[in-house]
């Protein structure tokens, strides 16, 4: 029974993937960029509401409608090493590195379906 304790403690101790992920149409290309401190439970998070049909991103929840879930994939694009990174910072670290991929793809309008933000004053 202790070695039973042992593990369960451990699976809690050791960090989940953390980092940036993509969601591909396959069939026109659109994707969405997206990070979490948790990538197996995001992918989970938005198949589940993506096969639920209760997507908060309207124009990606039509198209796995018209295509199916076989036209899209679930891809990790950068993973943060947690042992790197002090673990206040890991939030930071993960939207400056979301940041730096949403610059470099460039995910929106007819490339893809993530919104610009907008910078309030």
């Amino acid at each position: 029974m202790d070695r039973k304790k042992e593990l369960k403690l451990t699976y809690k101790q050791t960090p989940l993937p953390m980092g940036v992920y993509q969601i591909k149409n396959n069939i026109n290309g659109k994707i969405l960029i997206g990070s979490s401190m948790n990538l197996p439970g995001i992918f989970n998070r938005h198949r589940f509401q993506l096969n639920a049909t209760v997507h908060s991103i309207k124009e990606l929840q039509e198209d796995w409608h018209q295509h199916g879930s076989d036209a899209f994939t679930c891809d990790v694009l950068e993973i943060i090493k947690s042992e790197d990174i002090l673990k206040e910072d890991w939030p930071k670290a993960i939207l400056a590195l979301e940041e730096k991929w949403l610059s470099n793809l460039q995910p929106y309008g007819e490339k893809g379906y993530n919104q610009l933000k907008t910078i309030r004053k």
